[in-house]
C-alpha cells in the first residue's frame, strides 16, 4: 500500500463530500437555518483543535489559515440569517474539483486565483521552492499530480506551454498551496456536516456520556470484605475464571450489535486510533477525516470482537478437556494448546493499547509500506525511559506496548503501576479512558495466565506446537483483510453518528452479514465457531493417536510428541463453496455470534437465566443504583463507582482486587448463583453512557437481576 499523495487525498475528500452532501443534503438545508448564531459557532468549533476557528476574514491568531481559507470564519457563516455555508457547501459538493481551482462561488476567484493573490498581496508562500517541478490540475486522474523535470527542460516546458498558458500547468510551489486550500476547505465541509447533524438532530439517539457532576468522595469500599490477594486456584474455579471473561466478551458483541451507542463509540474509537493517522519516518499520515476507511473500521471493530469472545470460548473448550485427561502426555498437548491461545489474545490486547497509546503521534511512528496483520507497522521512536522523560506511569505503559513485553514481565510493570496510582489516583484519571480500557483488558488475561502457571503447570509459548487454532485465525485474518477494501457501508455509517439516526445501525449490520456471506460463505460469527469445532475435533483424535501410542509403548517411559497431522491447504474457492454448503444445513439462530438484532434476541432467549424468585430488599441508596442501571431511559444519569461497589456490599459480595481498574467480586454463600463477576473499574470512577448497558447485562446474564428486582425494604 503506496503513501497517499497530497491529489489522492484531495479527491478523497472531495468523493465524501459529493456523496454525503447527497445523502443529508436536503436535512442540512432544513437544519441550518433553524440554527442560531451560538449553536452555528458550536457546530463550526467541534471539528478543529482546541476549538478554535477564525473570528473573521484577516483574523491573524491563526497565521496562514486566512491567507489559504478566508472565508471559513464565524462572522460571515454564523451570521444571523446568513446561507454562506450552504451556498459553499452545494458549491464544493456538486462542482469538479477542476471547477472550483478556476472559479468559486457565485463566480469568484477560483482557488489557483485566490491563492495567487494571497501570494501577491500577502506574502503567502511555500517553504519549500520546488526547483524544475510542476503540478497538474486537470480532471481525471492526473488532478494535482506533480512531476519534476529531470532532461530536457526546454522541450518538456514547450510542449507544456498550452498547458501553462491555461493555467492548468502551475509551479508546485504554487500548486502545494492550492491543494493545500482545498484538502482543508474540504476537510472542514466533511467535519461540518457531522457536527451540525450531531448538534440540531432531533431523530438521533441521545444515549450519550454526560456530564460529569462531582461526587463527594465515598468510603464504600470498606464496607466490602477485600480479599487482599487470590488463593491458588484449582481447574474448575480457573474454568469459571474464563467463562466470566468469556460471557463479558459475548455482552460487549452482543450490546455493539443491538446498542446503536455501543456500536459508534467503538467505531469511533477503532476509526480514530487507525495506525495510518501515525507519522511515518517522513512525517506523512493520512488525514483523520478521510470516509473510505470507516467501512473498514467497521468490519475490523465486528472482527475484533467476534473474535475475543471466540478465543476465550476456545480456552473454556480446552479447560473443560484438560479436566477430564489423566494422561501426562495428553495433559502436555492440551496445556500446550492452552499457552499459544493465551498468547494469541495477550498479543490481541496489547496491540490494541498500542493503538490507544499511539494517538497524536508523541511516542510512537509508523513504518512506510509494512503492515502487522493487514494493519501498518508502528513502533516506538526510542527507549521507553527516554521518552517518558523520568514519568514512570507512562514509562510503564511504553514497556507494555513493547513485543518483546511477554505476559510474566508485564505482571510487574502492571503492579507497578497500582504502586503509583494507589497513593495518586488522580494519575489514573489523567489517562484517555481509550487507554485505561486497553489497560483493563490486558490486566485481565496477564492475571489469568498468572493463575495459570501454579495451578497447572503451563509451558511457554510455542510456534512449533500447538499452533492449529493460532494458525487457523490467522488465516481467517488475512482472508478478511482480503476482502475488506470491498465494503462499502457509506450510505449508513457516513458519518459516524449516523449509525445513531433510526434504522441506520440495524441496516449497516444487515448489509455488513450479507457481505461476509457472500465473499467467505459463511457469517463472521461461524468462521470462528467452526474453527474452534475443528480444532476441539482434530484434538480429540491428536489425543486419541497419543493414547494408542502410549499403550503400544508401555514400557517406553520417554514416549514422543506427536504433532498434529498436517493437511493439505484448500484453494480459497473449495474453502468458500464448502462453507456455503454447510451454511444450508445450520439451524436458525444457532450461533452465540449473530451481528443482526433478530438473530440476537432469539439466542438471547435461549440463554437468558432464571430471574431471582423473590425480590431482593435493599436501601434506598441502593436500589438507586440498581434503577440507575436496568432503567430503559436513554438519558438515565449515572453511577459513581463507589456507589457501586456500596451496592454490592450491602448484598454481601466480597471483591479480589486485581491489577488496576479490575476487581472480581464474590457472591455471598446465601446467593443461588455461585459465580464471581470480574468487572472494570471505568474512566473517572463513573459508570455512565454506554457502560450503563455494559454493566447492565453483565448482571443480566450471570445472576438474572433486572429493573423489578430490588425493593426498598
Amino acid at each position: 500500500m503506496e503513501e497517499p499523495s497530497q491529489s489522492d487525498v484531495v479527491k478523497d475528500l472531495h468523493r465524501d463530500l459529493a456523496r454525503k452532501y447527497r445523502t443529508h443534503g436536503a436535512r442540512l438545508r432544513q437544519l441550518w437555518p433553524a440554527m442560531g448564531p451560538a449553536q452555528r459557532g458550536m457546530a463550526m468549533k467541534a471539528g478543529t483543535p482546541d476549538n478554535i476557528v477564525l473570528k473573521h476574514s484577516r483574523d491573524v491568531s491563526l497565521g496562514n489559515v486566512c491567507k489559504v481559507m478566508p472565508e471559513w470564519n464565524l462572522r460571515d457563516i454564523t451570521a444571523p440569517g446568513s446561507d454562506l455555508l450552504l451556498r459553499i457547501l452545494e458549491h464544493r459538493a456538486t462542482t469538479t474539483l477542476e471547477a472550483q481551482y478556476m472559479a468559486g462561488l457565485d463566480g469568484g476567484p477560483g482557488d489557483y486565483d485566490l491563492i495567487v493573490e494571497m501570494m501577491r498581496t500577502r506574502n503567502l508562500q511555500h517553504v519549500k521552492s520546488f526547483r524544475d517541478c510542476w503540478t497538474l490540475f486537470m480532471d481525471g486522474d492526473l488532478y494535482g499530480n506533480s512531476y519534476e523535470l529531470l532532461k530536457d527542460k526546454e522541450g518538456t516546458l514547450a510542449a507544456l506551454k498550452p498547458a501553462i498558458d491555461a493555467g492548468v500547468c502551475i509551479p508546485q510551489s504554487v500548486g502545494e498551496l492550492v491543494l493545500t486550500r482545498q484538502i482543508y476547505l474540504l476537510q472542514c465541509l466533511n467535519i461540518m456536516i457531522e457536527d451540525v447533524l450531531d448538534v440540531a438532530s432531533t431523530t438521533r439517539s441521545q444515549q450519550k456520556l454526560p456530564k460529569r457532576s462531582p461526587d463527594a468522595a465515598a468510603t464504600a469500599i470498606s464496607k466490602l470484605s477485600i480479599k487482599p490477594s487470590a488463593p491458588k486456584l484449582d481447574l474448575p474455579a480457573l474454568r469459571d475464571m474464563a467463562l466470566d471473561q468469556k460471557a463479558s466478551l459475548d455482552d460487549v458483541l452482543a450490546l455493539t450489535c443491538m446498542e446503536p451507542v455501543v456500536l459508534a463509540h467503538l467505531l469511533n474509537n477503532w476509526f480514530f486510533t487507525r495506525p495510518e493517522l501515525v507519522a511515518d519516518e517522513k512525517g506523512r499520515k493520512l488525514p483523520a477525516h478521510t470516509d473510505r476507511f470507516i467501512s473498514a473500521a467497521f468490519l475490523d471493530t465486528i472482527h475484533n470482537a467476534v473474535k475475543g469472545a471466540a478465543v476465550w470460548n476456545y480456552v473454556c473448550r480446552l479447560l473443560e478437556i484438560l479436566k477430564s485427561s489423566a494422561s501426562k502426555f495428553q495433559r502436555d498437548i492440551i496445556l500446550q494448546e492452552i499457552s499459544n491461545v493465551c498468547h494469541l489474545e495477550y498479543t490481541r490486547v496489547q496491540g490494541a493499547l498500542k493503538r490507544q497509546v499511539s494517538i497524536g503521534g508523541r511516542w510512537f511512528k509508523r513504518v512506510s509500506n509494512t503492515y502487522d496483520n493487514g494493519n501498518a507497522r508502528i513502533i516506538l521512536k526510542g527507549k521507553p525511559e527516554t521518552l517518558a522523560g523520568g514519568d514512570q506511569q507512562l514509562q510503564c505503559i511504553l514497556r507494555l506496548c513493547q513485543a518483546e513485553v511477554t505476559a510474566s514481565k508485564a505482571v510487574d510493570l502492571l503492579t507497578k503501576l497500582d504502586e503509583l496510582h494507589s497513593p495518586a489516583p488522580q494519575k489514573r484519571d489523567d489517562l484517555r479512558e481509550g487507554v485505561i480500557d486497553a489497560l483493563g483488558d490486558l490486566a485481565v488475561i496477564v492475571a489469568f495466565i498468572q493463575s495459570l502457571s501454579p495451578a497447572i503447570s503451563m509451558p511457554a509459548f510455542s510456534r512449533k506446537k500447538g499452533q492449529r487454532f493460532v494458525t487457523g485465525a490467522a488465516e481467517l485474518e488475512t482472508e478478511l483483510n482480503k476482502v475488506k477494501p470491498e465494503l462499502d457501508l457509506a450510505d449508513f455509517a457516513v458519518p459516524i453518528d449516523n449509525l445513531l439516526e433510526p434504522g441506520m445501525a440495524v441496516a449497516a449490520l444487515k448489509a455488513f452479514d450479507e457481505f461476509i456471506i457472500e465473499k467467505t460463505g459463511t457469517k463472521i460469527g461461524f468462521l470462528y465457531l467452526d474453527l474452534i469445532d475443528d480444532c476441539i475435533t482434530k484434538l480429540h483424535e491428536h489425543l486419541e493417536m497419543q493414547a494408542q501410542r502410549e499403550a503400544a509403548k508401555e514400557t517406553d517411559k520417554q514416549a514422543e510428541y506427536i504433532p498434529f497431522p498436517p493437511e493439505p491447504s484448500k484453494e480459497p474457492s473449495a474453502r468458500v463453496q464448502e462453507r456455503r454448503q454447510k451454511e444450508k444445513t445450520r439451524p436458525a439462530h444457532s450461533s452465540v455470534y449473530e451481528i443482526t438484532s433478530t438473530d440476537l434476541e432469539a439466542v438471547a432467549a435461549v440463554q437468558a437465566p432464571p430471574s431471582p424468585l423473590e425480590p431482593l430488599k435493599v436501601k434506598s441508596a441502593t436500589a438507586e443504583v440498581f434503577s440507575t442501571l436496568f432503567g430503559k431511559a436513554e438519558s438515565r444519569g449515572s453511577v459513581p463507582w463507589v456507589n457501586f461497589e456500596s451496592a454490592l456490599a450491602e448484598l454481601g459480595f466480597s471483591v479480589i482486587p486485581k491489577f488496576g481498574s479490575v476487581f472480581t467480586f464474590f457472591p455471598p454463600e446465601s446467593m443461588a448463583i455461585q459465580k464471581p463477576i470480574t468487572l472494570h473499574r471505568p474512566h473517572q470512577s463513573r459508570i455512565e453512557g454506554y457502560l450503563l448497558l455494559v454493566f447492565a447485562r453483565r448482571l443480566n446474564r450471570l445472576y438474572g437481576w433486572g429493573q423489578e428486582t430490588f425493593q426498598v425494604c
